[in-house]
């Protein structure tokens, strides 16, 4: 399978990069001007007579790569970066790694960085193609050092690294020294390294271990490179819905794979909704079984397929934060409590009018005041520890609760009448809170302890005039999903808790393509910022799949995230503008790796830099 899809993406690389090399006699030759990569009124082939012999002028590409402060990288680097203007041409087979310099490192920690550098590897076959040339004369050689053998990714991880590349002409050889303080400083590392990598053509005749030919290209790589790099939000995240709509493994891989050539390293599964249940639970096979959860007996996650995405995402450098949606947003696959004699373990399900129980069809909402709810859920949170690492975050969902679903059940109104509550707001309120506090103590009593990390959507529940009173501020982290304009992450941090935000009129993906809600661009998904303060994780970019299945996924998520992905990892302080040229090779060298990722500007755009800012 591996191989098979390897020669997919090869494939798609040639298409891709047939249009920048696309024969000999009609290469453009490009010069850096003032940061920009101009293209010549002339040939590569007429240049080439005229004595311009530079192989970084023989495809933008090439040009890019030394190019500007941070020439084809993405996100740029955030502490002093120097790029040279040489270049060595190379091949991936004659690369050698050299993983003995890891400090007390362990078994762990070794395998890790094999893994990694086997993706980098495949990266860079990739990058040059099914022709590529072999090149005899320069010998790489990448030196991976780390400090600690802690294999740990959360928001504590550090992920700093240091790169420098330097050449040697006695004996004609590079050598690359990617130094950090863990494995995933020396993954973006090695990330980093494959940015600084660009294809040209090959010369038309002779030279090399390899046949020339017309078609065939080189890799040539920057060398005089020094930078050092550490992002500055700890939580760059993507939120993936899979349960409007179905996605499978291998175009959640697809995003991974984006994810870690962006740097990005939280994939917050949106995995449960009213509309399917896909995620089998051994304990509780009845909430995915056909007839209730799941949209057919192949659309659905086993506990293997989420433990295979766990790794997967971990050699890519991305943890992956699971989101059992509550108490709303919980309908199909709830359904059988009463035949298995629990009682309703949900209500208002596939209620009709919808526009009655719920905001958004289908309905359904858990009944928090039946007591064989909790048992169902503890089995549930079993299963997921039995996956995860313990400890690690669970986002628990907790938006658009729709009190006149509750009210509409005469179980629940009766239950709550008997306990002398009314049927008002803050008694609907009170009762969520309720149903919270209880969901929670569940999880603790499996996990053994109460220091598990609990994420929660912005509500009525997290209003600033009312959050103390439910949400203890050091277990609860908050989503705010809310515009630019609005104060409520601002005030919630002034009240001490934790805030990722998610800027729905920036970073809500699916925005433009239903209702009055409006496309955001990559410029616009760029230009949001959120400040650097105590109690800001960060941000994710969500990815709601109405209307998105593998066959428009990549095109929506991408490239937009990955313009999140620098706001997140950099910060900088100007605006989308400056970053366009580095912007659109990013989105090629998506391309190239087999992400379908949505067109950004009219191919003019790309070949003539900053002329259509």
């Amino acid at each position: 399978m591996k191989v098979a899809y390897l020669l997919q993406v090869l494939s798609a690389a040639a298409c891709l990069c047939a249009a920048e090399d696309s024969g000999p006699g009609w290469q453009w030759s490009w010069a850096c001007k003032s940061g920009r990569c101009v293209k010549s009124e002339y040939p590569i082939s007429y240049a080439s007579s005229r004595g311009i012999s530079n192989i970084t002028r023989k495809s933008q590409s090439a040009c890019r790569l030394t190019c500007g402060q941070y020439g084809a990288l993405w996100p740029h680097p955030t502490g002093p970066t120097t790029i040279g203007e040489q270049v060595v041409a190379f091949h991936p087979s004659i690369i050698r790694f050299d993983l003995l310099e890891v400090v007390d490192s362990g078994r762990g920690t070794r395998e890790y960085l094999a893994a990694c550098t086997q993706l980098f590897l495949d990266n860079l076959l990739v990058e040059c193609g099914a022709n590529c040339s072999v090149v005899s004369d320069t010998d790489v050689y990448v030196r991976l050092v780390t400090r600690s053998q802690d294999l740990t990714l959360n928001w504590n991880t550090d992920e700093t690294y240091t790169l420098d590349i330097v050449t040697s002409s006695r004996v004609n050889s590079v050598t690359v020294n990617i130094r950090a303080e863990t494995v995933y400083g020396a993954r973006h590392g090695l990330e980093t390294l494959s940015q600084l990598v660009a294809r040209v053509p090959a010369p038309l005749g002779g030279g090399g271990r390899g046949h020339s030919s017309p078609r065939k290209h080189l890799l040539i790589m920057a060398t005089n490179v020094r930078l050092s790099d550490a992002p500055i939000f700890r939580h760059r995240g993507l939120m993936l819905d899979t349960a409007r709509n179905f996605l499978p493994l291998y175009a959640m891989k697809r995003t991974l794979d984006a994810m870690a050539a962006s740097k990005l390293n939280v994939l917050h599964w949106h995995a449960t909704d009213s509309q399917s249940f896909p995620l089998e639970s051994p304990r509780v096979p009845q909430l995915a079984r056909r007839r209730f959860g799941a949209y057919s007996s192949r659309q659905v996650y086993t506990p293997q397929d989420v433990a295979y995405l766990l790794e997967y995402a971990r050699l890519r450098g991305v943890r992956i934060i699971m989101e059992l949606d509550a108490p709303s947003h919980a309908g199909n696959g709830w359904q059988w409590g009463e035949a298995a004699g629990l009682g309703q373990l949900a209500v208002c399900v596939n209620q009709q009018p919808w526009r009655k129980y719920c905001i958004q069809p289908p309905c359904g909402q858990l009944n928090p005041t039946n007591p064989n709810l909790y048992r169902v859920l503890r089995d549930l949170y079993r299963d997921i520890l039995d996956i995860f690492p313990r400890g690690e975050p669970l986002h628990m969902g907790g938006d658009e609760v729709y009190f006149p679903c509750w009210n509409s059940s005469a179980e629940i109104v009766n239950w709550m009448e008997a306990r002398g509550q009314g049927r008002g707001q803050a008694d609907f309120l009170q009762l969520w809170a309720d149903y919270q506090s209880t969901a929670l103590g569940t999880l603790d009593e499996e996990v053994g302890h109460s220091n598990t990390p609990i994420i929660l959507w912005s509500s009525h529940l997290t209003e600033p005039g009312v959050i103390e009173s439910f949400l203890n501020k050091d277990r609860y982290i908050i989503q705010t999903w809310v515009p630019a304009s609005s104060s409520l992450p601002v005030e919630l941090l002034a009240k001490g808790y934790r805030v990722i935000y998610s800027t729905k009129d920036t970073w809500y993906l699916d925005h433009g393509f239903w209702g009055s809600t409006v496309y955001h661009n990559w410029r616009v998904v760029y230009d949001n910022r959120i400040p650097r303060k105590a109690g800001v994780l960060g941000g994710e970019a969500c990815m709601w799949s109405e209307l998105v299945d593998n066959q428009s996924l990549d095109a929506k998520v991408w490239p937009r995230t990955a313009a999140m992905a620098e706001r997140l990892w950099a910060d900088p302080e100007t605006r989308s503008s400056s970053a366009e040229a580095r912007f659109y090779r990013h989105r090629q060298r998506l391309v190239t790796r087999g992400i379908r990722a949505d067109a950004v500007s009219p191919a003019y755009c790309y070949q003539n830099e900053g002329e259509c800012q």
